[in-house]
């Protein structure tokens, strides 16, 4: 998967979850009546019944009939369905992996007018990021080369519009490294990380952290930083680790007790 694992899809499958949980009866209820095991979906069948389906075979195994469902019910309208079928291409779950079939599903989502707010927000919240990743890097062997500028535009529209934090902290980065068409600005790198910070955002704490502690404000600095440690995905620590002991190592003893004491109060509280 070429995004950054900084974008993870709990909080959707969550929502997702709690979605077809909450609708009366059991999705494989609709087995005989949206899905056949020779012909595949039955014509007609009602694109939500068809989604909801497509969830209950992907959670019992079925991926093959999860991956027909959501076609049908992306086809009639369903983001939710769209938006999974670009999460199966994109990290090759219950399909080969394909970088580009789930660019296109990304892209149609990213095209829909949804409100901030709106229950599909989060679909596409996380599809523009994906965008961001993919136009950041391109996909060799496709029509999609990278495009630093039209990275920046997917993730400023997801951090402004939607407050993504991924796309929050992907901005700061941008900003620090006059990327994407952007001038580098620390003060406007910090105030991205910052709003990304506080969402409990792992990678934005600690390159906020590593900032404060440069420009001599050294025990929050550090303190932000072993906290980002603690909270940071396997994917992410190897990174942060480095930047936490190179700064651990410059700061003095007095100073690395107060951060450490100050960290747990991060974990505890919060950044505030």
């Amino acid at each position: 998967m070429r995004v950054s694992e900084l974008v993870r899809i709990s909080a959707h499958s969550a929502l997702l979850a709690v979605a077809l949980l909450g609708a009366t009866g059991s999705a494989l209820a609709f087995d005989d009546k949206v899905f056949d095991d020779k012909t595949g979906v039955k014509p007609q069948s009602s694109p939500w019944a068809v989604f909801q389906f497509g969830f209950s075979a992907y959670k019992s195994g079925h991926k093959d009939q999860a991956v027909e469902a959501y076609r049908y019910a992306a086809e009639n309208g369903q983001i939710g369905a769209t938006w999974k079928l670009a999460r199966m291409y994109a990290e090759g779950d219950g399909v080969t992996q394909n970088d580009y079939e789930a660019f296109k599903f990304f892209s149609e989502i990213a095209e829909q007018d949804v409100e901030p707010g709106s229950p599909e927000e989060s679909y596409v919240s996380d599809a523009l990021v994906a965008l961001g990743g993919y136009m950041k890097e391109g996909i060799p062997g496709t029509p999609v080369a990278a495009n630093q500028v039209a990275a920046q535009e997917y993730y400023m529209r997801a951090a402004a519009n939607y407050r993504n934090p991924n796309a929050q902290f992907e901005m700061g980065k941008m900003f620090l490294k006059g990327e994407g068409g952007v001038k580098a600005n620390v003060k406007q790198a910090g105030r991205w990380l910052q709003l990304a910070a506080e969402k409990g955002h792992a990678g934005a704490q600690a390159t906020l952290g590593n900032l404060l502690f440069q420009s001599g404000r050294v025990v929050r600095g550090l303190a932000m930083m072993t906290a980002a440690l603690e909270r940071a995905t396997p994917h992410d620590q190897p990174w942060i680790r480095g930047m936490q002991e190179e700064a651990f190592a410059l700061a003095a003893e007095s100073d690395r007790r107060t951060a450490i004491s100050l960290a747990e109060d991060i974990l505890t509280k919060g950044n505030e």
